[in-house]
């Protein structure tokens, strides 16, 4: 039993399963929902990741007219630049050669939002990750499996790339693209602050 009761129906304003299961497991009920939005912005990654978490939740709840919507995004920087998903294979090794030995960073922004009054509240969240150096064996072996193809900077550290980690500095669930503290913190927000339907 959730301690906080929220207002309204909860969506989540994204398609992947992994954020999905994240959602579940803290007990919330929820619908689905995969808003189309732009995704060419500018800017340093934790900027990218909040603005995009915004237009996700703000698209979803444009059709909807009551709800709390909630929306992340996710993205692995290098050196002060963006990792999105990779195009193809080669684009996968290209990363993960980049990642090999070297720490980066992953940042995930998360945006809440009610539909009926316009209540909106978003955070960064910054993970950094060090990976051993990996030999082109072990990279083409983890490209063969398909996990890297769908996947900001082209691993899932929940999966198969968990073994190429050599330090976490941060949330484990942030570098999974859903940081569950924050996620929490925003909708116990949600349920004080917004009123509900009398």
């Amino acid at each position: 039993m959730r301690e906080h009761t929220l207002p309204a129906p909860l969506i989540l304003a994204s398609g992947s399963p992994r954020r999905r299961e994240l959602l579940a497991k803290m007990g919330y009920s929820f619908e689905t929902c995969s808003p189309d939005v732009d995704e060419h912005v500018g800017g340093h990654p934790r900027d990218i990741v909040l603005t995009l978490a915004r237009r996700k939740a703000e698209a979803a709840a444009a059709d909807i007219p009551e709800g709390i919507v909630i929306a992340s995004d996710t993205l692995v920087s290098l050196d002060g630049a963006p990792l999105g998903k990779p195009a193809d294979a080669a684009d996968a090794r290209r990363m993960l050669r980049a990642l090999s030995g070297r720490e980066h960073e992953v940042f995930s922004g998360v945006c809440v939002l009610d539909a009926r009054t316009g209540w909106q509240r978003a955070v960064a969240v910054r993970t950094g990750v060090t990976f051993r150096p990996l030999s082109d064996a072990e990279i083409d072996a983890y490209i063969a499996t398909g996990e890297p193809m769908d996947k900001a900077g082209a691993y899932g550290i929940q999966g198969g790339a968990g073994r190429f980690v050599a330090a976490l500095d941060g949330s484990f669930e942030n570098v999974m693209g859903f940081p569950v503290d924050e996620v929490e913190a925003l909708l116990r927000q949600a349920a004080e602050e917004v009123r509900p339907i009398q």
